[in-house]
């Protein structure tokens, strides 16, 4: 029967993939983590994807321990669902600067190929500087033409879309067709859905009229990243309501499950996958679930013990438990946890 597992916790991505990174991840989260670079925009904590796949401290990837066993990894619904192989993509994200503008198809598009899915996502804030936030969809009124005409005349994206400014604990679930862009001074938690097998589609609208060297670093003369207008466009939902009524329907609202010395709260509860917040210093009982637990500790530490076998981590590591671990005992000491499930 599989054990619950750590995770390596140096699974980052190079700067020249995320020049919009800052320096949170690692003086915040990771500070005993030894990286060859200042800056990181993404901590990949749960991945199963060839690009940047989640090690065990053993040195053997998790996507390999899952493949052995599926069925007790994933239970008997993951699979069903899913496949032999986790969906699950689980980031620690810090935007020093603003991300493109960009939107996600949906799984079935009929422009995708074979090896190509959607990708829908959450966001739940760890961190924000004053005034920081977050763009999400167009406001009240924007058409497909607005925008076509607003980048066809080389003006600003952001001026037709909705900035909403975030505290630490705000989540929002970011759906296929929805036009997105995580503000500077953010850092977040980002569960994602990737279908295994294939890579998840991103297209992008606007880039803030940046220019990058090879390297990723911005400079005045250099390349602009690729774009993606038709597509970009083609994607997105027009034919729901922008404005308030959008932001106010991207938002997850959380709810307490038991309060004391320890908290558990749903933080997101979506039809793609759940997110819980354990934190406090005490015990949680977490009932059995036909799936697997990815858990990432943001502050303090946690020990879990299941049916299988146990596991214990701190503050910027993060783990998985089977689905056949079933009942968790989860001992908290000044703990933030957050755990994904599909």
């Amino acid at each position: 029967m599989p054990a619950p597992v750590a995770l390596r916790s140096d699974n980052f991505t190079p700067p020249s993939r995320t020049p919009w990174g800052g320096t949170r991840v690692l003086s915040r989260y990771k500070q005993n983590v030894h990286s060859a670079h200042a800056i990181v925009g993404e901590s990949w904590e749960v991945s199963v994807e060839p690009a940047y796949p989640s090690l065990t401290l053993s040195g053997d990837s998790l996507a390999e321990r899952i493949a052995a066993a599926p069925l007790r990894w994933l239970g008997a619904a993951g699979v069903a669902r899913f496949g032999p192989q986790t969906p699950l993509l689980v980031k620690l994200l810090d935007a020093a600067d603003n991300l493109s503008v960009q939107v996600h198809p949906a799984n079935g598009d009929p422009a995708l190929s074979p090896l190509e899915s959607g990708k829908p996502e959450a966001w739940v804030v760890l961190d924000a500087m004053p005034g920081a936030g977050l763009y999400l969809g167009f406001q009240h009124g924007v058409t497909r033409d607005d925008v076509a005409a607003c980048l066809a005349e080389g003006a600003r994206i952001d001026a037709l879309m909705n900035f909403v400014r975030v505290r630490p604990g705000d989540a929002y679930v970011i759906d296929a067709g929805t036009a997105h862009a995580i503000g500077a001074g953010v850092t977040l938690l980002e569960p994602q859905l990737v279908w295994p097998g294939r890579s998840g589609v991103t297209y992008r609208f606007w880039d803030w009229e940046r220019r990058y060297d090879s390297a990723g670093k911005l400079e005045p003369t250099g390349t602009p990243r690729v774009l993606h207008v038709e597509r970009s466009l083609a994607v997105t939902r027009w034919d729901i309501a922008g404005g308030h009524s959008f932001v106010e329907a991207c938002r997850a609202r959380p709810r307490v499950l038991e309060s004391g010395f320890t908290q558990r709260a749903s933080v997101v509860d979506w039809a793609w996958f759940q997110v819980e917040r354990w934190s406090g210093t005490g015990a949680l009982a977490i009932p059995a679930v036909d799936s697997m637990w990815a858990i990432t500790v943001v502050g303090g530490c946690c020990r879990i013990v299941c049916d299988t076998g146990e596991v214990a981590i701190g503050c910027g590591e993060s783990a998985v438990v089977p689905a056949a671990g079933g009942r968790l005992s989860v001992t908290l000491e000044d703990a933030d946890v957050f755990a994904v499930r599909t």
